[in-house]
């Protein structure tokens, strides 16, 4: 897998509260994970993304890269 980069556009599975699977861009990068800025997901996770500040902490291994 590619190495994520601030700014990188990825998609990353539900967890939590989260009913579906949600994108947005790396903010910050931590060293297993990243902190995504969550700019597309599903209108019933409305309330739970908006519970989050519109982030969302995701492992590296999960997060694919969305071109």
């Amino acid at each position: 897998m590619a190495e994520l980069k601030i700014g990188d556009y990825i998609s990353a599975p539900r967890f939590g509260y989260l009913k579906h699977d949600f994108a947005g861009t790396v903010d910050k990068i931590y060293e297993n994970s990243v902190m995504v800025l969550i700019n597309e997901h599903h209108e019933d996770d409305d309330v739970v993304i908006n519970e989050y500040n519109q982030r969302a902490i995701v492992s590296k291994k999960k997060a694919k890269i969305k071109k």
